[in-house]
């Protein structure tokens, strides 16, 4: 899946590069073009186009802002993501969400897989994962010019990692990792009342082991692995939602 701006204008970038490298072979670094506004349909005027005859494109809009949103099952992750976006005007993906509306989409191919997955607790491949992300990213800046996001529940394994690593790493600005810390008794607490009235098919009882084995055994190296790299924010979330809330923003505030 292109970017945004490589899936809107892949017909006009064709025709550039095509012009570009048909005017000359010799001296062809001198040969590129500069795709106008006025040929975009994008809504930011101040974006442009760089296009060179090997089809490489560059934005100059900069890269879409993200922040990895993780923590154990029923750990408040959507509840605090919610208040994120009130406050500081981040837009919420959350893989989970984006995964289940595929599922139930008319015609999915991916849509069986997805729930056979979900509903064993297990990691659904990355390469859909990435792809539902990439696009939910993509209709998000250009129906709205957002480009700052909060990725909730992803990357939850080594898998995951190596394939948002390989497909989107050099496409984004990793701002850090937001690491909601909470105990199992009291997050499977939440998700058996939660699943009183979410209609959710992993808000259960053997479900919810499953998840839990599948957090500690993946996604708890993969936390690990972003503490090396010094960009975890670490929040005890046993607390109310409100005093939870309370770090989240002084967190956040110290973004630029």
């Amino acid at each position: 899946m292109t970017s945004v701006i490589g899936r809107s204008t892949t017909s006009v970038l064709h025709h550039h590069i095509k012009h570009c490298w048909s005017a000359t072979r010799i001296g062809v670094s001198k040969q590129c073009a500069y795709i106008r506004q006025s040929e975009l349909p994008l809504t930011s005027k101040s974006t442009s186009v760089f296009a060179c005859p090997f089809g490489t494109k560059f934005s100059v809009m900069g890269k879409p802002k993200v922040v990895f949103v993780l923590g154990p099952p029923g750990s408040g992750k959507g509840t605090q993501c919610e208040k994120i976006v009130k406050e500081f005007g981040y837009t919420h993906l959350s893989a989970g969400d984006l995964l289940r509306e595929e599922r139930n989409r008319e015609g999915s191919e991916y849509g069986a897989l997805i729930e056979d997955n979900i509903k064993n607790g297990r990691i659904v491949p990355v390469e859909i994962t990435c792809a539902l992300l990439e696009n939910a990213m993509n209709k998000t800046i250009q129906a709205t010019g957002n480009d700052r996001f909060l990725i909730d529940g992803f990357p939850r394994n080594e898998d995951n990692l190596q394939g948002w690593t390989k497909k989107m790493a050099d496409k984004v600005e990793q701002q850090f990792v937001l690491f909601f810390e909470c105990s199992e008794q009291q997050c499977t607490e939440r998700c058996l009342k939660r699943g009183e009235s979410s209609g959710r098919s992993d808000d259960n009882a053997e479900s919810l082991k499953k998840r839990f084995n599948t957090y500690i055994n993946d996604t708890v190296a993969i936390i690990k692995h972003y503490e090396e790299l010094q960009l975890v924010k670490k929040i005890d979330a046993s607390a109310s939602p409100d005093a939870v809330f309370e770090h989240v923003k002084a967190i956040f505030g110290e973004q630029k």
